[in-house]
């Protein structure tokens, strides 16, 4: 899944309260955040209800604090406790900042509130079940970026026409890399990196033209699968472009997945060649290379290969720069280059396994060029003074995406990792600059998970403050706050206050895409207020070329997904047995269907599977069934608020969306990442729970409990008191009991994609974490 609304429906939303699923329920406020210190104290983030607002905030008519909070998007607000005399204070400010704004405001300011009410999407059916498409494209949906360049090697070359001297992939050069000794012992790799180095739209086309004939040159034929399972990095996509060019179906893998899934992968493809980097061979790749009989050539991106390696008899392993020398000779650069249809495969991308085996799904070109072209609509005036940062992993269908759309448009793109990326990260030595402190992007995707953590992460900073620093930190949150929802810029506030904090991301950032996972309103409503620019929170999967919604860029509501893009639309399918129906009044609701060209061929040599989820209409438009449950808004915009697998029917017949509970108690400060478990043969939820660590200790000294890490993880006193904290976190989110997790599990180490417990999104397993917590699942459940 590309990204997705925070797992409650709205509180409009209140249908029966029959034995459906709770997520049909009231929407609960966001909880309490015990930000600044001990347990009991009164937060600095506090939810106010509707009578709440219009009071704290001095509104002389509770109308006023009813039309801030439809502006918000109707769903309560959240803001920072501040001093009883902040209306005074808000006021003079306002008066003092009138003729700096008029001076420094955007062109645009005003139009977000009107923006915001407008109808962004219909039925055009006319019925509430849908379809609905985007107001842009009612008459026909979007397929393409230009006429005739429906292909993605034409796509590239249009623009490497256009701007063959422009900046075109970035990576920064290592200086040096030195051990450094934890406190605990542990030692870790840091580096220290220099400027990045970058290679103009020409000299990246040249690279590709060379490695796809070199490619040619080793025996890869059209039409027949080639693997990359490579870390992000310019090479990946430098070889990504050449297998498009020359039609060579490019099938990607996780680096981070396991040995039996990366052998079934190679060999359900029936792949020959693979592109991999120098660690991934010697880690994961070397020690599967017999249980993948058909492979014969190992291509490594990196340029000096490790020698003294042996290799199984029938394998030869080749520098990328040697492939490149190889295309590049005369007789092989030559050589007339059989270019790909619009209809051909592109790409078969083996899904992250959150649900079982990895599945690869095959993309046409014209799939991928649908997606793009809906996701590039969504962004206003990307062009060549843009610069993305890439990061996350190629092999996921948000990086691809996004990537895609920046070489389309002559964007730039700085390579990064999540060990490099911030001047905080694990590998950068301290003192030295990160990667997007020297990058400054315009541009950014990120999932989640890593905007949690800088949410986190800066609200410690903000509890760490002196009095005065804090007051000042919070009237200017309030105040932006308000002012967003009128529709008004605070640009001397931005330039004041939240300058430093904006700079953690670089300080030039004007637009940050969520996917992967639910966005909770607090992060989303926190990353527009603190980092001066909109989240647009995208719903979209693999199966849909990562295209499905994204919301407008101008519209700061919280907890929705936008209104479908250009290029597809959407259908709610009633689902009786979980109590949806596209009948339901306010909203209709029902399982989402993905309609248009951007829907993909189908999973490869898996024709049950296939016929399954997706589907042709009567119009021959491909469909794809979803499994996740939503809602349309009457301005047409779409909301997540279920999913049918996250669904458990418990014992005495009450449904729990494990989705929605996870949602919510992730807002709570102890809580890093969380795992709610239930079985239908058992009365209650159960829970695993990856607490934060600085949260963790602080509690174990206020209630004088000492020992190292794993034995406060360890300590079922400790454990009692974090169930204490996230319970008391679940009522004031008003979670039914029975959703309220009921023992819990702590566990000593982070779930990252390298435990194999999430996927690289950071996305559950499930399966896997059931198997790895079973005895305590039995320990749980058994001492009833």
């Amino acid at each position: 899944m590309l990204g997705g609304a925070e797992w409650v429906p709205s509180k409009e939303s209140n249908h029966s309260s029959r034995s459906t699923p709770t997520s049909a329920r009231d929407k609960p406020r966001l909880p309490y955040k015990p930000l600044f210190g001990g347990e009991r104290r009164v937060s600095a983030f506090k939810v106010f209800s509707q009578r709440d607002f219009t009071e704290t905030r001095g509104f002389r008519d509770p109308s006023e604090g009813r039309k801030l909070q439809d502006k918000l998007g109707g769903s309560d607000i959240t803001i920072l406790s501040s001093s009883p005399h902040s209306s005074l204070v808000v006021w003079l400010y306002s008066l003092i900042s009138y003729l700096p704004y008029l001076l420094l405001r955007s062109s645009d300011s005003q139009s977000f509130s009107e923006c915001s009410r407008r109808v962004k999407a219909r039925s055009v059916s006319g019925h509430p079940s849908g379809p609905y498409r985007d107001v842009g494209a009612l008459r026909v949906l979007a397929t393409c970026l230009q006429p005739g360049v429906n292909t993605l090697d034409r796509v590239f070359e249009s623009s490497v026409c256009r701007s063959p001297h422009i900046d075109c992939l970035g990576t920064r050069d290592l200086l040096s890399e030195e051990d450094e000794t934890q406190e605990d012992g542990r030692v870790f790799k840091k580096v220290i990196l220099g400027e990045y180095r970058w290679m103009s739209y020409d000299q990246v086309y040249k690279e590709v033209r060379a490695f796809g004939s070199g490619l040619a040159a080793l025996g890869q034929k059209p039409l027949k699968n080639i693997a990359i399972f490579c870390e992000t990095r310019a090479e990946w996509i430098i070889a990504a472009q050449a297998c498009f060019m020359y039609n060579f179906p490019l099938v990607t893998l996780y680096s981070t997945l396991g040995g039996p899934a990366i052998a079934h992968g190679l060999n359900e493809a029936e792949v020959s060649h693979i592109i991999t980097s120098k660690d991934l061979l010697e880690t994961k790749l070397k020690n599967i290379l017999l249980e993948v009989p058909r492979l014969r050539h190992i291509i490594v991106v990196d340029d000096k290969l490790k020698s003294g390696s042996e290799y199984p008899r029938g394998i030869s392993v080749h520098s990328m720069v040697a492939v490149k020398r190889l295309g590049a000779l005369p007789e092989n650069a030559s050589k007339q280059r059989r270019p790909p249809c619009a209809s051909d495969v592109a790409v078969i991308m083996y899904t992250s396994g959150s649900t079982g085996v990895p599945k690869g799904v095959m993309i046409s070109h014209s799939n991928i060029i649908a997606g793009i072209t809906g996701m590039a609509e969504r962004i206003p005036n990307l062009g060549e003074d843009d610069t993305y940062i890439g990061y996350l992993p190629l092999a996921h269908v948000l990086e691809l995406s996004a990537e895609m759309v920046c070489l389309a448009h002559g964007c730039r793109i700085g390579y990064s990792s999540p060990q490099t990326l911030s001047d905080q990260s694990t590998k950068i030595k301290k003192g030295s600059k990160g990667d997007i402190s020297v990058l400054q992007p315009t541009l950014m995707a990120a999932v989640p998970e890593i905007m949690d953590r800088i949410y986190k992460n800066v609200m410690l900073k903000v509890e760490e403050m002196s009095v005065f620093q804090r007051t000042l930190f919070l009237l200017a949150y309030n105040y932006k706050m308000e002012q967003l929802a009128m529709g008004y810029s605070t640009p001397l506030c931005d330039k004041l206050v939240f300058r430093k904090v904006r700079a953690l991301l670089g300080g030039r950032l004007r637009v940050l895409l969520s996917g992967g996972a639910p966005l909770s309103a607090a992060t989303q409503r926190f990353m527009n207020i603190c980092f001066c620019c909109p989240v647009g929170q995208g719903y979209g999967l693999t199966e849909t070329c990562g295209a499905g919604t994204i919301s407008q860029l101008w519209d700061y509501s919280t907890g929705r997904v936008g209104a479908p893009l250009v290029c597809c639309e959407i259908q709610l399918k009633d689902w009786i047995e979980g109590g949806y129906r596209s009948t339901d009044r306010p909203c209709p609701r029902g399982e989402i269907l993905v309609g248009g060209p951007n829907v993909t061929m189908g999973y490869y040599k898996n024709k049950d599977k296939s016929s399954e989820d997706f589907f042709v209409d009567k119009k021959g438009q491909r469909w794809f069934c979803t499994g996740d449950i939503g809602e349309f808004h009457g301005d047409g915009c779409l909301k997540i608020i279920d999913r049918k697998k996250d669904l458990v029917k418990l014992q005495a017949g009450e449904y729990v969306s494990l989705g929605k509970v996870e949602a919510v108690l992730k807002n709570c400060p102890l809580v890093d990442n969380i795992c709610a478990y239930a079985n239908s043969d058992e009365s209650y939820v159960i829970g695993f729970v990856v607490p934060n660590q600085k949260q963790l200790l602080a509690l174990a000294e206020r209630k004088c409990v000492r020992g190292l890490w794993e034995e406060l993880c360890n300590n079922p006193f400790i454990e009692e008191e974090v169930l204490k904290v996230i319970t008391e976190t679940a009522l004031t989110a008003q979670l039914e009991r029975f959703e309220i997790p009921r023992k819990i599990r702590l566990s000593v180490e982070p779930w990252t994609p390298e435990t194999g417990l999430v996927t690289d999104a950071f996305k559950l397993k499930r399966k896997e974490l059931k198997t790895h917590y079973q005895n305590d699942i039995e320990r749980m459940y058994g001492a009833k």
